[in-house]
C-alpha cells in the first residue's frame, strides 16, 4: 500500500533546546570543549571603540572563519548560508534558531576595518590552530597534493608553521577578494 506523507508536521511548534539537536560526537561539540576562545577579546580589545554601535561578537568572527576552514566552504557568502541551516554551527556560535546571522558583508567589513593589514588576525588563527592541533584533532603528518597521498619527510615543527602561514596567507587572500567582487558589484570605492 502507497502511504503519502503529511507534511503538516513541518508547521508543528515544539518547545526544543538546540543543544539536544546537536549530536554529541559532532566534530563541533569536541572544538568547542577542548578550545577555550577567550583570548581572543584580548588580542583584539585595542581595535574596538568604546563608542559607537555594538558590534557582532569578535568571537562569533573567528568562530565562522573556522567553520568556513574546517569544512571547506569555498567563501563567506556560502559559510554564512550554511551556518543559516545548519543546527551545529549555530549551536557553535551561539545563535538560537530564530536569531539572525551576521550577513557576509558585514563579516567583510569588519576584517576590513580591523584586521587587514595587521599580525592580529594571523596571531589568533595560529593560536587557534595550535590548540586544535593540541588537541589532536589536526594531524601534519601526511601532505596531499592534488588528492595524491605523499608522506612528509621533514622537520614536523617546521613544517606546522609553513603550513600554518601558507592557510592563513591563502584565507586571507581569498577574502580580500572576495570584498574586492563585493565592491565591484556594488560600484564602491576603495
Amino acid at each position: 500500500m502507497m502511504t503519502l506523507k503529511n507534511t503538516e508536521q513541518r508547521l508543528t511548534e515544539k518547545n526544543i533546546s538546540l543543544d539536544a539537536l546537536v549530536p554529541k560526537e559532532h566534530i563541533i561539540r569536541k572544538i568547542d570543549a577542548a578550545i577555550d576562545f577567550s583570548f581572543i577579546y584580548e588580542k583584539v580589545k585595542p581595535l574596538y571603540s568604546s563608542i559607537g554601535k555594538p558590534s557582532i561578537d569578535p568571537v562569533v568572527l573567528f568562530k565562522i572563519i573556522l567553520i568556513q576552514y574546517l569544512f571547506g566552504i569555498r567563501s563567506m557568502r556560502q559559510t554564512i548560508q550554511e551556518i543559516e541551516v545548519n543546527l551545529a554551527y549555530r549551536w557553535f556560535l551561539g545563535y538560537g534558531l530564530e536569531e539572525k546571522i551576521p550577513h557576509f558583508f558585514t563579516f567583510g567589513k569588519n576584517y576590513q576595518r580591523r584586521f587587514q593589514g595587521t599580525e592580529i588576525f594571523n596571531d589568533i588563527f595560529f593560536h587557534i590552530i595550535d590548540e586544535i592541533m593540541a588537541a589532536k584533532f589536526l594531524n601534519s603528518e601526511n601532505v596531499f597534493i592534488d588528492g595524491t597521498h605523499i608522506k612528509a619527510n621533514a622537520n614536523l615543527k617546521k613544517a606546522k608553521n609553513v603550513l600554518k602561514e601558507e592557510s592563513a596567507k591563502f584565507y586571507q587572500e581569498t577574502l580580500n577578494q572576495e570584498i574586492e567582487l563585493d565592491r565591484q558589484f556594488h560600484k564602491k570605492k576603495r
